[in-house]
């Protein structure tokens, strides 16, 4: 069974338990578990999502934009990314800086939750580099990521935040990161869901504990793979 297809029918028995009562909830609960269990052991750091040729982009006016604050986030002149936590060399780097890292491009699809997908350019570099360059501690199993979007956040295991398709991308189709899509950084990765890509990057926290973020603290899956 392929993982879309099978993740497909997790969601729609995790639906289905959901319109019993206090027995579907615990149902709902359960299956979300096992679900994720079943997606972790899916995930392979070697497995990369189709790189696409530039006749399937999506024109970028139909690429959905979100935020959660109440107008779009623009970030201030002094914006850096912060990262901290389990690594020998915490660390602030500038947007200069990063642009000197080694350069990562990739053209892939892009999966909603809510059911959309569209395919994109992104320029970036690996966060497998950042963590290179600070340090990571043998300790850190999990990342979370914050920014400047009304405290958007979310936390991922390791293994994801290091494949080789996962970015900080400050380009897009072409040209700079637009404050539509998370300018001046955001994190973005091929194998996962969008809500897991956190625009407005301001932070990045390496941890030996897992923890939540602000959709999955409300309930929805947190490892989100595709």
């Amino acid at each position: 069974m392929a993982r879309r297809q099978f993740l497909a029918g997790a969601a729609a028995l995790t639906l289905l338990a959901g319109c019993e009562q206090h027995p579907g909830k615990a149902a709902m609960r359960l299956m979300r578990g096992w679900n994720e269990r079943f997606e972790e052991y899916l995930f392979s750091p070697s497995r990369l999502a189709p790189e696409l040729p530039a006749s399937a982009q999506t024109p970028e006016k139909d690429f959905q934009c979100f935020f959660k604050s109440p107008v779009m986030p623009v970030a201030s002149s002094g914006w850096c990314l912060k990262i901290g936590g389990l690594v020998r060399h915490p660390t602030i780097l500038t947007l200069d800086q990063i642009f000197k890292m080694p350069v990562t491009d990739m053209r892939v699809r892009h999966y909603c939750i809510n059911g959309w997908t569209a395919v994109a350019s992104w320029r970036g570099v690996r966060v497998s580099e950042i963590a290179r360059l600070a340090g990571l501690d043998p300790q850190a199993k999990y990342v979370e990521f914050h920014s400047f979007d009304a405290g958007y956040w979310s936390s991922w295991d390791l293994a994801s935040v290091m494949h080789p398709q996962t970015l900080l991308a400050y380009g897009m189709n072409g040209h700079p990161l637009g404050a539509d899509h998370g300018a001046p950084l955001r994190l973005y990765s091929a194998i996962k869901l969008g809500y897991k890509s956190v625009k407005y990057l301001t932070e990045i926290i390496f941890m030996a504990n897992k923890t939540g973020g602000t959709c999955e603290d409300a309930g929805e899956d947190w490892f989100a793979g595709v």
